[in-house]
């Protein structure tokens, strides 16, 4: 699909899912390309289509195409910075950069969201080390944070772990349920809003986060029918990013 036609294509479907539940939606819209005035392009055709944010793949195109990408900034639209490839850079034991480094540089060339680890989910990570580059990714100098490789049973620790500051990206924990995207979504931010409203009446989401979900599940059938597809998976890997 050209990218013209993909952008429109998703710029369709998110004003029609905004037009039906009154919340401000948008799409990922890739702008990545061969050349910064290829991808300049694309951003400016985003802009005239009113879309909230893009997202660039910064480490196959570069720092500096980055830079030119504060393009977006002059016009409203967020910077969501896509880690493609980071793992040959920072998860080398004896070479390399560690992320919290690459993390801050990609902030400081124009980012508004980067794709970072989760502690829980596929993009594994030790939980102290997480920590220590959220924290810095709070400085004044940039925005928010984005995390991926995470589904429904992985909320409670989420959302005690990262707090409200912060921006959940379901891939294939949304794309995997059997009615479509739209009731898995549901499913997601039912999920969300009782572990926040849980921690805030003093519950323990670290102990008590299962039953949480479970018993929302009880009045919400598409977080029932989630529970059931992902049960309660878990990423039997070593984390490789350790201190």
């Amino acid at each position: 699909m050209h990218w013209k036609d993909r952008f429109l294509f998703c710029a369709e479907a998110f004003y029609k899912a905004q037009a039906e539940i009154g919340e401000i939606k948008g799409h990922y819209l890739n702008v990545s390309a061969g050349t910064r005035e290829e991808m300049i392009k694309r951003v400016v055709f985003a802009t005239e289509l009113g879309v909230p944010i893009v997202m660039h793949d910064n480490l196959t195109r570069g720092f500096t195409t980055n830079t030119s990408l504060a393009h977006c900034r002059d016009n409203g639209l967020l910077l969501h910075i896509h880690c493609a490839m980071h793992a040959v850079i920072d998860r080398q034991k004896n070479h390399g950069m560690h992320f919290r480094v690459l993390a801050k540089a990609l902030h400081l060339s124009c980012g508004d969201h980067i794709h970072s680890c989760t502690v829980v989910g596929k993009l594994e990570g030790e939980r102290e080390i997480t920590l220590g580059f959220v924290d810095l990714l709070r400085d004044d100098f940039c925005s928010t944070r984005c995390f991926g490789g995470v589904f429904t049973f992985g909320m409670p620790a989420l959302t005690e772990i990262f707090g409200d500051d912060s921006v959940l990206q379901f891939g294939r924990g949304t794309l995997g349920h059997p009615w479509g995207n739209a009731p898995s979504a549901v499913a997601n931010q039912v999920a969300r809003e009782s572990c926040v409203q849980a921690r805030n009446v003093g519950r323990d989401l670290a102990c008590e986060g299962n039953q949480i979900i479970r018993e929302a599940s009880k009045w919400s059938l598409e977080l029932a029918i989630t529970c059931e597809v992902w049960k309660e998976i878990k990423f039997e890997f070593q984390a490789m990013d350790t201190l």
